[in-house]
């Protein structure tokens, strides 16, 4: 082993001895939410101890700017074109309404892979004006991403697209889509739920043009707050739905001043898509727990996470479970999906074979999901070689016993 193995492996063992949730437990569901870590409860304990003497509201504005800062270098944006948001849903939304819709306009996008953080605000504006659907048909959870690009016409608005789908957890190939959609006058829109934090994400390289991600998964924060990046050039041409006092630049910084109406502006970049108040327990979390993900290191995470999901496919494989894999090595990311065939179901499964296989690592404590018929293991930086050897010995000890 040379000096930088040994250094990342160091490096590695104390992130994960953060995370107490990780003993007594092989906590393979970060596609569920993400476990917390030490230092992350240190800061929300530090929160709320001053809270309860009244707190500081100054500091509060602090740890907003903190957290919006560390996702934006996380992400490679600058930071003013990074807002606050509640959760996926509420970021798209946000886009979704103001975009300046003509009559017979169109969004693509491959319904059957997204979350429905991703689709329903796309039906609602169907719903509301003359806009449709168009969504393209999968095969084998693949997302079908030349056949998206083959559906952009003139008449292309949006096209909606998970960085890495809920299930059965392959990866997008983005930056196609964002070249269509920019030779097109579209935009892309990408729901990074599944991979922020823990897929390497360039949004300036990839060129996407709308990038929103929840705190609770791979950023390993709280529930109840996101980020939403928009390309400033983009941003500087949207006028947001929703306003507060947070979404317009004044001259004062006060956030109770209100100006005069004739020199009224949207503040700059995304951040005139900030609702206030804040949430500020979760961006003291999230800003904290994002801080050490840079700390890791976005190369050193990836690159970890993907060869231990690598590791623990071959391994479930060899127990002759049907393991799903993407048709291209770069298609796989941290999420291995077991089972026969995805299915509509979205959190159980008919299959009586993976029903009994779900319970029995339950019952020997692992952490994972059911998603869309199929189960679903997930794993993050604090994930080590034993996790994965502990599964594959379950699922070897579970073969056996079956009759």
């Amino acid at each position: 082993m040379n000096d930088a193995t040994a250094e990342t492996e160091t490096a590695l063992r104390a992130f994960r001895a953060r995370f107490p949730g990780t003993e007594g437990q092989v906590y393979m569901d970060v596609a569920a939410r993400g476990l917390v870590s030490t230092s992350v409860r240190a800061e929300i304990d530090s929160y709320l101890d001053d809270r309860m003497r009244g707190g500081d509201k100054p500091a509060m504005f602090e740890a907003v700017e903190r957290a919006r800062a560390a996702f934006a270098e996380l992400i490679g944006a600058p930071t003013e074109s990074v807002a606050h948001v509640k959760n996926i849903s509420d970021g798209v939304n946000a886009v979704a309404a103001c975009l300046d819709w003509r009559g017979g306009d169109n969004v693509v996008m491959a319904t059957a892979l997204e979350h429905p953080a991703n689709i329903f605000p796309w039906h609602n504006q169907a719903q509301l004006r003359d806009v449709r659907l168009k969504s393209i048909a999968v095969e084998a959870g693949v997302m079908p991403v030349e056949a998206m690009i083959a559906a952009i016409d003139k008449q292309t608005r949006a096209v909606a697209v998970s960085s890495v789908s809920f299930s059965p957890g392959y990866r997008t190939d983005l930056a196609p889509l964002a070249s269509a959609c920019r030779a097109a006058g579209a935009i892309l829109v990408v729901d990074a739920a599944q991979s922020a934090g823990i897929v390497q994400t360039d949004v300036t390289k990839l060129g996407v043009d709308v990038l929103v991600a929840s705190t609770q998964k791979g950023l390993l924060g709280l529930y109840g707050l996101g980020f939403m990046y928009v390309r400033p050039e983009l941003a500087e041409r949207l006028a947001p739905v929703y306003l507060s006092r947070m979404g317009v630049g004044l001259d004062s910084e006060h956030e109770a001043a209100s100006g005069g109406f004739e020199a009224f502006r949207y503040a700059k970049g995304a951040r005139r898509f900030d609702v206030g108040n804040y949430n500020y327990l979760g961006a003291v979390a999230a800003g904290q727990a994002i801080r050490d993900l840079l700390d890791l290191g976005s190369e050193t995470i990836e690159a970890h996470v993907f060869q231990l999901a690598a590791r623990l496919r071959d391994g479930l494989a060899q127990q002759g479970l049907p393991v799903f894999r993407a048709p291209t090595p770069e298609g796989n990311a941290h999420i291995v999906a077991v089972g026969s065939g995805l299915a509509d179901a979205h959190d159980s499964t008919e299959d009586d074979e993976m029903t009994a296989l779900h319970a029995h690592l339950v019952e020997n404590g692992v952490a994972l999901s059911i998603r869309r018929g199929v189960l679903r293991l997930s794993l993050h930086a604090y994930n080590d070689a034993d996790d994965v050897a502990r599964v594959i010995d379950l699922a070897r000890s579970w073969r056996a016993a079956s009759p």
